[in-house]
């Protein structure tokens, strides 16, 4: 079985041949690494390869991996080459309960798709004197099942989330469907990049408006292609 490291240089190597077909530069892409699958050691060995984005998709799991993380943190010769601030991604279906619980932690909570969670992290965030950047996420496949605000009802969120204090929309989120068919993967990203730039056109949003979080280890590609700036990646990573 490949180690981690040679799983993330093949990754990489892959991302980049993406950004040579369409005339990216790689730089312009963030990796966050998915833990949920992962060991705690194996969290560690992706800190040492130099990795600073860690993603779940519960709370109370990124919390339990957040405090072992810092511990071993805190651990570590403050002389070593260790990067420096761990930054968490909070990619799952979020409850408005427990919100108050998350904000502490989370630099970056991908999945806002309503006004009464908006609210709740706004709310939140002003008790406790936090400004979170968060994301809207949009159910660019019309899935039922999937979380998310359909499309034509995406900008009027987003016109409602500019409205609230201590909350900072910085980008779109969108999940494509599990399928080998990658026309239909395609179609999801280039329906979330063309209302992403929609958004900032029309001066919806403001200038930090900036993320696109899409593709996960079986898109990324397809989604490097199509203009993401943010890649999940689990299972291409810990799993093989």
């Amino acid at each position: 079985m490949a180690k981690i490291s040679e799983r993330i240089k093949r990754l990489e190597g892959a991302i980049n041949s993406a950004c040579v077909r369409v005339g990216r530069d790689p730089g312009e892409i963030k990796l966050v690494v998915v833990t949920k699958s992962a060991t705690v050691e194996e969290v560690k060995e992706v800190i040492h390869l130099g990795f600073t984005d860690f993603g779940e998709n519960r709370v109370q799991q990124l919390k339990k991996v957040y405090t072992q993380v810092d511990n071993f943190s805190n651990e570590r010769d403050s002389d070593s080459a260790e990067p420096g601030k761990i930054n968490w991604h909070m990619i799952g279906h979020l409850q408005r309960n427990k919100v108050r619980q998350l904000l502490p932690i989370a630099s970056l909570i991908h999945s806002v798709d309503t006004l009464r969670l908006a609210e709740e992290i706004s709310a939140s965030a002003t008790k406790q004197k936090l400004c979170p950047k968060v994301l809207l996420q949009v159910n660019t496949s019309n899935e039922p099942k999937k979380y998310g605000v359909p499309v034509g009802a995406a900008t009027h969120l987003a016109e409602q989330i500019e409205t609230l204090p201590n909350l900072k929309l910085v980008g779109l989120m969108t999940m494509a469907p599990f399928t080998h068919n990658k026309d239909m993967v395609r179609s999801c990203f280039v329906r979330a990049r063309e209302l992403f730039v929609e958004m900032r056109g029309e001066k919806i949003v403001g200038p930090h408006f900036t993320e696109l979080s899409m593709g996960m280890s079986s898109d990324y590609e397809v989604a490097v292609e199509e203009g993401a700036t943010i890649l999940r990646i689990g299972s291409a990573i810990f799993a093989g």
